[in-house]
């Protein structure tokens, strides 16, 4: 076993390994928490995938470390900054992770949650202290340099629709439907595009900005702080845009970003999120357009996962066979 002084370089085998080990953590995750789908429940269902997510990664060669985590800012159990997993043996990484994305979603059956986590050399991962949610912009790769965090809504339509040889009125925007964003949703409505407003899932309007087949052009508005570092891997690992701000919704927030040193004026690049290297692994829990929720057959359950990992999108179904169908 290494010390933790030593990091050990990731190379090929090793990247192969920990891609095996985040699909096995967000299927499992995925499965346990299916089981919870429709009985309005979330803290049930987000204990549920923890625990099966945490059990999965306990197995990950060498030693990784949870840089970014929903333990604080959902109050959920484990997976904590900070946190330790890992066999110990091998290369050091850093994980960002959120065990069920979309925990509404989940407990009333609506589609779009998801096990999601993202992995990369140690001190690749940006990490956010005590900072929650960010503000951001989530673009493809064609207008990447046409963004601008202080530009208001309307210059960042005209920019990133001139970035996609489009008309404003023909960009679709995807924004969370949270009071936060009221206006924000107004003002883009205003300037002749169109929204689309799901209550949640934050990853997954991301990833359906990245993915052509989804025919959304930019995300905006403020999500969690895991799930932006976790967009960020998979953004990077595609080449698209993606600017974040820290943007705390509690005053207890902003006072603990200010005692820790951070500046709440900061633009951070996808490649200061990312410093590296990366890769993000999602599988469905209840469905949707990005992916199915599983499937459970005679003999085991078949789960369906997408892997992200540089210039390469892969989609991936596995099924887990009961033991005592032999």
């Amino acid at each position: 076993m290494q010390s933790q002084d030593e990091i050990a370089p990731v190379n090929r085998g090793d990247i192969h390994a920990l891609e095996a080990v985040a699909l096995e953590a967000t299927r499992s995750a995925a499965i346990a928490s299916y089981e919870w789908v429709g009985r309005y429940d979330q803290d049930a269902a987000d204990a549920a995938a923890t625990r099966a997510m945490r059990e999965a990664l306990a197995a990950a060669p060498g030693r990784g470390t949870v840089v970014i985590g929903e333990g604080e800012k959902d109050d959920a159990p484990m997976l904590f900054n900070g946190e330790v997993v890992g066999n110990g043996s091998g290369p050091e990484f850093d994980i960002a992770v959120d065990p069920l994305e979309g925990t509404s979603f989940c407990a009333k059956d609506l589609p779009g949650a998801l096990a999601t986590i993202a992995f990369g050399q140690r001190g690749t991962l940006w990490s956010p202290g005590p900072g929650f949610y960010m503000d951001k912009i989530v673009v493809p790769p064609e207008a990447k340099h046409s963004i601008d965090l202080d530009d208001p809504p309307e210059q960042t339509l005209i920019k990133v629709a001139k970035a996609l040889g489009k008309q404003v009125d023909d960009l679709r925007v995807m924004i969370m439907d949270k009071p936060r964003h009221k206006k924000l949703i107004e003002r883009v409505v205003q300037a002749g595009a169109s929204v689309q407003t799901p209550a949640g899932g934050d990853v997954g309007g991301s990833l359906a900005v990245l993915l052509p087949t989804l025919d959304v052009d930019l995300l905006l508005g403020v999500g969690g702080t895991p799930e932006g570092v976790m967009t960020a891997a998979a953004v990077g690992a595609l080449g698209g845009g993606m600017l974040g701000r820290l943007a705390p919704q509690r005053d207890e927030e902003t006072d603990a970003i200010r005692a820790a040193g951070m500046s709440l004026d900061r633009i951070y690049s996808c490649d200061e999120l990312v410093a590296g290297d990366a890769f993000f692994v999602a599988t469905g829990v209840s469905g949707g357009n990005l992916l199915g929720r599983p499937q459970t057959h005679v003999g085991g359950t078949t789960a369906e996962s997408l892997l992200i990992s540089r210039n390469q999108i892969r989609r991936i179904a596995h099924t887990t066979f009961d033991e005592a169908a032999g």
